[in-house]
C-alpha cells in the first residue's frame, strides 16, 4: 500500500464549507478491518447533496465521501476476506458517517462488504453501483414481489419515472429483460431514442405527470418505479391496476407527498419504499449476482461518463440542478 495516496476532503469551520483534493497517508484512514484498493466510485445523487455541505449526513470533520466503490482487497483482518479478493460496496452509511469511496484508498467493515459476481468486472460494477443496485431493489419488487411473493397476476405494463438518471434508466433495461412494457418517463425528450434502445416500448414527458392528481384516474399500469417523488408519484398512484406495486426510491422532484388512501383501498396498490442502504448482504449477493443476466453493458455504455476525482467538484452542482443524465463513475487511478 502507497504511504502517499490521493483522496477528496471535506471541512467544515463555522459557515465555511470546503473540499478538496489532498495527497494522505494510510493512518488518515480510521474505520473498518478491511483496507481496500479503490478502481472505481460512483457520483450519485446523494453524493452531490454531500458535496454541496454535507447534507446533514456527515457529522465528523474532515470527511472522505464517496457512498460506493469497487476495488480489489490490500490488507483484511475479516475473516470472510483477503488480498486480492475483488469487492463492492454501497451504502451502510459509508461516505456518510464512515469515510467512503472518494479516496484510492479505503478502510471499511468486512460486514459491509459483497464480494464481485465473476460474470461482472470491476469497472461494470460500477456502472451499476448505489444506483444500479436501488434500480435491482425496484425492479424485483415491482414484478417478482407480486409474481411470486404475492402470487399475483403476471405484471406486464409498468411506468418508470426518472428514466433518464442512473435508477430510473437502469431499471428501464432491467424491467424490459424481466419482460415487461416499459413506459419511461423523462423530463428531457433528446432522451427518447436512448430510453427506447435501452428497453423502453414508449416514452413520454414528466409534464404529462407534474399535475394534479384525482384521488383515482384509469388504470394504466401494473407497476411501477418511482425515483423522483411529488406529483408524478401522486399521478402514478392513482393510474396503477388493481394489487400493482409502486417502488417509490427518490425526491428529486419533491419530498411531499399528497394523495388519498383510494389507490390502497379501492385497488389494493402497494407503495413499496426502497432503501438500498441496509439491504442486507444476502440480499445484496443475489441481486449482485443477478445483475449481469439483466444489463446490457454494451449499450449502457453509451450513457457512461467516466471521469476523475479532479473533474467531481465541478460535475456535482450540474447534478443537483438536474442537467446531467446517465451515470458518471469515478477512475481513481486517473
Amino acid at each position: 500500500m502507497s504511504d502517499q495516496f490521493k483522496a477528496l476532503i471535506l471541512n467544515q469551520d463555522g459557515e465555511n464549507f470546503t473540499r478538496e483534493i489532498k495527497s494522505i497517508q494510510k493512518n488518515f484512514l480510521k474505520h473498518g478491518d478491511v483496507t481496500v484498493k479503490v478502481n472505481y466510485s460512483g457520483l450519485n445523487y446523494k453524493d452531490s447533496l454531500i458535496l454541496k455541505n454535507g447534507a446533514r449526513l456527515v457529522k465528523e470533520f474532515p470527511h472522505i465521501p464517496g457512498i460506493d466503490f469497487s476495488g480489489v482487497v490490500e490488507e483484511s483482518n475479516h475473516k470472510n476476506f483477503k488480498t486480492g479478493d475483488e469487492v463492492i460496496l454501497t451504502g451502510w452509511r459509508v461516505g456518510e458517517i464512515y469515510f467512503g469511496g472518494y479516496s484510492q484508498f479505503a478502510k471499511v467493515s468486512g460486514d459491509f462488504l459483497v464480494k464481485k459476481p465473476k460474470n461482472l468486472n470491476l469497472r461494470q460494477a460500477m456502472i451499476l453501483g448505489t444506483a444500479g443496485l436501488t434500480a435491482l431493489m425496484c425492479s424485483f419488487t415491482t414484478k417478482a414481489t407480486r409474481e411470486e411473493l404475492l402470487l399475483g397476476e403476471k405484471v406486464e405494463n409498468v411506468i418508470v419515472s426518472g428514466a433518464s438518471g442512473g435508477v430510473g434508466s437502469m431499471a428501464v433495461m432491467m424491467l424490459n429483460k424481466l419482460g415487461c412494457n416499459v413506459t419511461a418517463v423523462t423530463g428531457k425528450d433528446s432522451n427518447s431514442e436512448y430510453l427506447k434502445l435501452i428497453g423502453a416500448k414508449n416514452v413520454i414527458n414528466t409534464s404529462e405527470l407534474n399535475k394534479d392528481a384525482r384521488p383515482l384516474d384509469k388504470g394504466h399500469w401494473d407497476g411501477a418505479v418511482d425515483t423522483v417523488g411529488g406529483k408524478v408519484l401522486e399521478n402514478i398512484l392513482a393510474q396503477t391496476k388493481d394489487a400493482g406495486i409502486v417502488a417509490a426510491c427518490g425526491n428529486a422532484a419533491d419530498i411531499k407527498l399528497n394523495t388519498t388512501v383510494m389507490p390502497f383501498i379501492i385497488r389494493g396498490v402497494k407503495l413499496w419504499g426502497i432503501n438500498s442502504v441496509t439491504a442486507s448482504i444476502k440480499r445484496r449477493q443475489f441481486l449482485w449476482n443477478e445483475a449481469g443476466k439483466l444489463i446490457d453493458f454494451e449499450i449502457l455504455e453509451k450513457s457512461v461518463k467516466e471521469i476523475s476525482l479532479d473533474e467531481v467538484i465541478n460535475i456535482f452542482p450540474k447534478m443537483l440542478k438536474g442537467e446531467t443524465s446517465g451515470r458518471y463513475i469515478i477512475n481513481l487511478s486517473k
